[in-house]
């Protein structure tokens, strides 16, 4: 397993921070086919290493905070990759609902083959990859991204400014609605971005600017 070795370095005489997003390991729900959304389940084996793993990948960055959703599975991720990390003892990790995965609303807990039979795959598609057009009861992608970024621009953007490494810990809809903000993806386009488990996605901030690393 590669070690991810970035590290703080200066520009201008200005320390350039970095932000990693990862989306937590795979969670017992994922493995088992169900829409999640906000309901609380625990990683599965899968997930447990994936998180390791990202660990390893991270070791060699020294994290100043630590931000995570509500929800077990993401706190747990997070927990596993300071875990595996010397230079990040003691980081305080602030844990906050509005970087909750996306509610799925009555989708939740179903079987996601099961959904498809009662609804419709069409019907089922357009809810979970549409930019605006929320399941029955839940949120859309739209409706993620106006808890996640408003969060993001009074919680951690100045931190950022202030040079600080930061690690974001959630889900793949509140990290994507991020990703969206960060590089600059039109609607049409951010719905197809696929962010994996456990893989971390590292940005510098330069000149109020994010570039992507890797």
């Amino acid at each position: 397993m590669a070690t991810i070795i970035i590290r703080n370095y200066y520009l201008g005489g200005l320390i350039i921070p970095l932000l990693i997003l990862v989306r937590h390991g795979q969670s017992i729900w994922n493995a088992a086919n169900l829409f999640t959304g906000w309901e609380n389940v625990e990683l599965s084996e899968k997930g447990l290493i994936e998180a390791k793993d990202a660990g390893k990948k991270l070791s060699e960055i020294h994290f100043d905070l630590v931000f995570t959703s509500d929800l077990i599975r993401a706190q747990k991720t997070a927990e596993i990759i300071l875990e595996g990390n010397s230079k990040s003892e003691n980081i305080n990790t602030i844990n906050d609902f509005r970087l909750n995965e996306r509610h799925y609303g009555d989708l939740q807990g179903m079987n996601k083959d099961d959904a498809r039979k009662e609804f419709g795959e069409e019907q089922v598609h357009i809810w979970r990859r549409s930019y605006d057009v929320p399941p029955p009861n839940g949120e859309s992608l739209k409706m993620t991204a106006e808890r996640t970024l408003p969060y993001f621009d009074e919680m951690i953007m100045p931190e950022l400014k202030s040079g600080k490494n930061i690690l974001i810990a959630a889900h793949g809809n509140s990290l994507r609605s991020i990703v969206m903000k960060l590089e600059e993806i039109d609607k049409d386009s951010i719905v197809k971005l696929e962010i994996p488990t456990g893989i971390p996605r590292i940005y510098s901030f330069e000149n109020d600017k994010f570039i992507l690393k890797n």
